[in-house]
């Protein structure tokens, strides 16, 4: 007799005991999202394994889909139905690969068991202690950078996670993790430490949208959703705000990147760097030039919001130029065409390579108006479900979501492909469950 075999029947059975009792989903759903700042290979393994767990189980799970999973799946074949349109097979092509699992994740929870609150709030107390851990390894990582350099900006922004990394989308990953803690009736201290770090953590990261965000959705979860009194409510609320308003004022790099968007909206092409008399001054170009200027200069900087402007403007030239309403031009296939347009408008080259910025506007570049219209059903029910079923981190997630596809192209990386579709699928099928079971 083999002696192996006893041994490996020994491990299937506790693998299928912990799959019954749902401690290997929660984990599995949590490694996920945990994965999510390291490298793409490692999110890209957790993921395999979840599906291939998943699919192994399919024969034994009862098939259970809605509108939910649905979605999604239409979204995916829209995506590969792009491919008789594209105007870059070859980049379309390699988009079906990243976005594969827009198509997969939600089919794997087509076969899941029935999930509940339980099973939720495991995965995100799992999700939202790794972010801590993440925070204190990105503070203390910033600390030996400052003891070696005495640059004050390794604590801020880009700096603080790296680039490839981007602040703002480990912000919106923190402030979820936050968002968790915030909701939590009877905190121990380990849970008041975490959140207190995940505030410091997103003011840090610095970005403006998700900071202004998070304050208005903290005076929602504090005016309907905490039980305090008028009174504690009132002194909670002038706290918030002299902390907030007192950070941005007294933190410089935090108030320099108010500060610009401000200038954006009220001064044409302000001076950001150099002086007025050098061949090599850096103008700031504001929302009204972004919008209407026709020619720029190579030396043109658009801040943020203005870049944004700048690109949802193009595309509605692109729109009334290329006739793409309906189809688009194709997934992952919209970039020579924003080219086109910086060498048209004649700005520094490096603006070519970035996408739109804007999850509605990159769907609907390269997909069309089916493609839009699926995305915005999507973070309708999710929205819907959560005020539905007065679920505070639902809503919080589906507001940041919204905002977050305001400013970035999310889902055109790894990172918030995995973030968005599990969270959307993990909350809208607990609660559509909880709806089913109070009917």
């Amino acid at each position: 007799m083999n002696p192996i075999l006893p041994y490996s029947k020994k491990v299937f059975h506790k693998i299928e005991e912990l799959w019954q009792n749902q401690t290997l989903l929660v984990c599995l759903l949590a490694a996920m999202l945990m994965t999510l700042p390291l490298k793409h290979n490692i999110g890209s393994m957790t993921c395999i394994i979840f599906l291939l767990v998943c699919f192994s189980k399919a024969k034994k799970a009862n098939f259970s889909i809605s509108k939910v999973e649905i979605l999604p799946m239409l979204l995916y074949v829209l995506m590969v139905l792009s491919l008789l349109w594209t105007i870059d097979v070859h980049a379309t092509k390699a988009g079906l690969q990243k976005e594969i699992l827009v198509l997969l994740i939600p089919i794997a929870f087509c076969f899941l068991p029935h999930l509940n609150q339980e099973v939720k709030h495991r995965v995100f107390k799992i999700y939202s202690f790794s972010m801590v851990f993440f925070a204190i390894f990105c503070l203390a990582k910033a600390v030996l950078k400052f003891s070696s350099s005495g640059d004050f900006s390794v604590f801020f922004y880009h700096e603080l996670v790296t680039v490839s990394l981007n602040a703002i989308y480990v912000s919106g990953f923190a402030s979820f993790g936050m968002f968790y803690f915030l909701v939590q009736k009877n905190k121990t201290i380990f849970d008041q430490l975490a959140l207190v770090t995940l505030v410091a953590f997103v003011f840090l990261l610095s970005s403006k949208n998700i900071i202004i965000c998070d304050f208005i959705l903290v005076m929602v979860y504090l005016f309907f959703f905490s039980g305090f009194s008028r009174k504690t409510k009132t002194a909670i609320l002038v706290a918030i705000v002299l902390i907030t308003t007192t950070c941005i004022a007294s933190i410089k790099p935090i108030r320099d990147r108010f500060m610009i968007e401000l200038k954006t909206i009220l001064v044409d092409s302000s001076l950001k760097e150099g002086s007025e008399e050098t061949k090599n001054s850096i103008y700031s170009i504001s929302l009204k030039q972004a919008w209407s200027q026709e020619q720029f200069q190579e030396n043109d900087f658009f801040p943020g919001a203005a870049f944004r402007v700048y690109q949802t403007r193009i595309f509605i030239e692109m729109l009334q130029e290329e006739g793409i309403f309906f189809t688009g031009f194709g997934l992952d296939a919209a970039q020579t065409k924003i080219q086109d347009k910086v060498k048209e408008h004649h700005l520094h080259h490096s603006y070519g390579e970035y996408n739109f910025h804007n999850e509605y506007v990159q769907i609907f570049s390269e997909i069309g108006f089916l493609g839009i219209l699926i995305l915005v059903c999507m973070l309708f029910i999710s929205i819907r479900n959560g005020i539905r079923n007065k679920d505070f981190v639902h809503i919080a997630f589906s507001v940041t979501m919204i905002v977050l596809f305001l400013t970035e192209s999310f889902l055109s990386r790894q990172r918030g492909i995995i973030f968005f579709i599990v969270l959307y699928c993990l909350l809208n099928k607990v609660n559509h469950n909880k709806e089913q079971n109070l009917l």
